[in-house]
C-alpha cells in the first residue's frame, strides 16, 4: 500500500513526535509543529500517537491513494476534497483505492495533518521518521515531499469494503472538541524567561501592552516578530545555553523570534520567555502576516493547562479507540 504524489505542495514532510536525546550532538528533536493536531490526527484513525504523519502546508499537494484506506486531516483548513467533493476535518474519512485528495483554498490556520491507518512506512534516522531538513535525514530521503514520489504505508488488517459501502469516501461518525485548545488564536500565553530582568520597566510593558506581526522570513526554526522596540537596560554579552520549541529571544535588532520545532539547540541571544507548552497548537497555526499578543502567565497555570490538554487527548483516544471496535462489529 502506498499514497503517490501527483503534484507536490509548498512543504510537505513527514513527521513523527521527533528525535529525543541527542541535543548533546547539536541536534534537535524537530516533529509536528502543531503536536496536538498531529495526535488527534493519529488518534482518529486508531494509531498509535507517535505514528509518522503527513504535515502540510499551503499550496497542498494532490495525493492519489493507490490502495482503500482510513484517514484523518485535523489542524489548518485548507478545504480538502476527495474526488470533488469536500470532505471534513477532525473526522475519520475511509477513502476508497484511486481517489484523489486535493487542497482548493486555505480558510484557517497555517498546518494540516494528514494520518492513514498504519502510518507511513518511512526508513527512521535516530529512532524517528521526522524530516530533518537542514541534516538531510529522516521522512523520505530526508527532505519534503515531490511530484512523483510514493510514500509506502504501514500494514492494515480493517476491511474496507465493508465500511466505504459503495462510496468513495465514508466519513465514520466522531470527531473531537478542539474548541478550547485553539481559543483566542492570537493570544499567546509566556513565562518570563532567565533574562527577562534585562528588560526595565517600560521595556516589558511595551512587550507585553503591543502586538506583533510574523515576518513571512518565519518557518520552522523561527517565527520572526516585527513590533516595537524592544531594547535591554545594556548591552551585554552571553554565553550560548540550551533553549527549546518556544523560547522567545530577544535579537540584536531589538526584535523578537520565537523558535519553532526546528530550532537550534542552542542559542547566544536573551531568552527573555518562554511560551507555555499548552499554547504552542495555536502558535503554530499562526502564519505570516498574522499577529499576536504575548500574555503572562505563571509556572502554576501553565501546568494546569497543560494537565487538562493531556487528559482531554487521553479521553479523545479512548474515545477513538472504543468508537472503532464498534464501527468494525457494525460493519
Amino acid at each position: 500500500m502506498s499514497i503517490s504524489i501527483l503534484r507536490s505542495g509548498v512543504l510537505d514532510t513527514i513527521q513523527d513526535l521527533g528525535r529525543y536525546g541527542y541535543g548533546n550532538q547539536g541536534i534537535n528533536i524537530g516533529g509536528p509543529m502543531d503536536t496536538y493536531a498531529m495526535k488527534v490526527a493519529n488518534m482518529l484513525v486508531s494509531n498509535a500517537a507517535n505514528k509518522a504523519v503527513l504535515e502540510i502546508h499551503f499550496p497542498g499537494p494532490q495525493i492519489l491513494f493507490e490502495q482503500n484506506a482510513l484517514i484523518s486531516l485535523t489542524g489548518a483548513d485548507f478545504t480538502p476534497t476527495i474526488n470533488g467533493e469536500i470532505v471534513p476535518l477532525w473526522k475519520p474519512l475511509v477513502v476508497r483505492g484511486k481517489s484523489l485528495l486535493m487542497f482548493s483554498h486555505r480558510q484557517s490556520g497555517a498546518r494540516c495533518y494528514l494520518a492513514v491507518h498504519g502510518g507511513f512506512c518511512v526508513p527512521q534516522w535516530l529512532n524517528s521518521a521526522s524530516t530533518n531538513l537542514k541534516a538531510r535525514a529522516g521522512g523520505l530521503e530526508g527532505r519534503k515531499l515531490e511530484k512523483g514520489d510514493e510514500v509506502p504505508l504501514g500494514e492494515t488488517n480493517l476491511y474496507y469494503p465493508v465500511l466505504l459501502k459503495e462510496k468513495s469516501v465514508s466519513v465514520l461518525p466522531w470527531s473531537n472538541d478542539r474548541t478550547t485548545v485553539y481559543q483566542y488564536p492570537h493570544e499567546i500565553g509566556f513565562i518570563p524567561g532567565h533574562e527577562w530582568h534585562l528588560l526595565d520597566e517600560e521595556a516589558q510593558q511595551r512587550l507585553l501592552q503591543n502586538n506583533f506581526i510574523i515576518h513571512p522570513s518565519s518557518d520552522r526554526m523561527g517565527y520572526h516578530l516585527r513590533g516595537p522596540e524592544i531594547k535591554p537596560i545594556e548591552n551585554f554579552q552571553l554565553i550560548s545555553s540550551a533553549v527549546s520549541f518556544g523560547t522567545i529571544q530577544l535579537l540584536p535588532n531589538h526584535q523578537l523570534i520565537i523558535l519553532m520545532a526546528d530550532h537550534q539547540t542552542t542559542g547566544g541571544y536573551p531568552r527573555i520567555g518562554h511560551v507555555i507548552s499548552a499554547h504552542l497548537p495555536k502558535l503554530a497555526q499562526l502564519s505570516a502576516s498574522d499577529c499576536l499578543n504575548l500574555k503572562p502567565v505563571d509556572m502554576e497555570t501553565a501546568e494546569q493547562l497543560l494537565l487538562v490538554q493531556e487528559k482531554e487527548l487521553q479521553i479523545i483516544g479512548n474515545g477513538c479507540t472504543d468508537r472503532m471496535k464498534n464501527a468494525i462489529c457494525l460493519a
